[in-house]
């Protein structure tokens, strides 16, 4: 269960802004995607919404909950230890499975060296098991870590998780989207999409939560965000 990258897909990475790339995968889901399939989706969204859990999230100038999370290659990564070596910028995502997941995270990874000069770092978090995020790191080329976080605990802290609902689960699993199998649970929560800047003592600089997972910020706001704080 994969979504191709890019640069499977194409000549090279694609340099558009992660909002054009967005609009091209929206076309095909509206032209390939049963109509009754969409509507599920769009309830759901409609829910979440309405339940605001966006508003609920971290906010700014917020302390960030410290977290241990294996990484990619199954190492255990720390908050703490992060935060020592620069300001974090940190991805909230919902698995290999999405393609806006995967579209926002080849974006960002084609401004790794720019955030680094920034002075930070950047990581994701999803609640996909350390094999699945072996499997995304390794096919998609990824230069920063892919932190696991089992039964979304940390996105939990942050305000993030969401269960889905039984009704969309049904379509998950016509598509063979196996949460159960991917995320190594039977919980069926995901976190909705979120981008946090943390300074170097924890505080929350930059927030994006968003309930609609079609939704990221651009990397270029970003990065200029970093380039205004130095």
């Amino acid at each position: 269960m994969k979504w191709r990258s890019l640069e499977e897909s194409t000549d090279g990475p694609d340099l558009r802004p992660l909002r054009d790339i967005y609009a091209e995968r929206n076309e095909l889901i509206a032209q390939y995607v049963p109509a009754d399939t969409q509507a599920i989706h769009a309830r759901a969204f409609a829910e979440l919404k309405s339940a605001g859990l966006a508003r609920k999230a971290l906010q700014k100038a917020a302390t960030a909950p410290e977290f241990q999370l294996p990484n990619h290659n199954g190492t255990i990564v720390s908050s703490k230890g992060l935060l020592s070596k620069g300001r974090l910028v940190l991805c909230f995502i919902r698995g290999r499975w999405c393609p806006f997941c995967v579209g926002q995270m080849e974006a960002m990874n084609l401004i790794v060296p720019d955030i680094e000069n920034a002075g930070a770092i950047l990581v994701a978090i999803s609640p996909q098991t350390v094999k699945q995020s072996f499997f995304m790191h390794d096919q998609h080329k990824l230069r920063f870590p892919l932190l696991s976080d089992t039964g979304n605990q940390v996105a939990r802290q942050f305000g993030l998780a969401y269960r889905v609902p039984d009704y969309q689960q049904a379509v998950y699993r016509r598509a063979f989207v196996n949460l159960p199998f991917t995320n190594g649970d039977e919980s069926w929560e995901l976190p909705i999409p979120a981008t946090y800047i943390l300074d170097r003592d924890g505080t929350v600089l930059f927030v994006s939560a968003n309930e609609d997972y079609t939704e990221r910020p651009e990397p270029a706001q970003i990065l200029s965000f970093l380039k205004s704080r130095d």
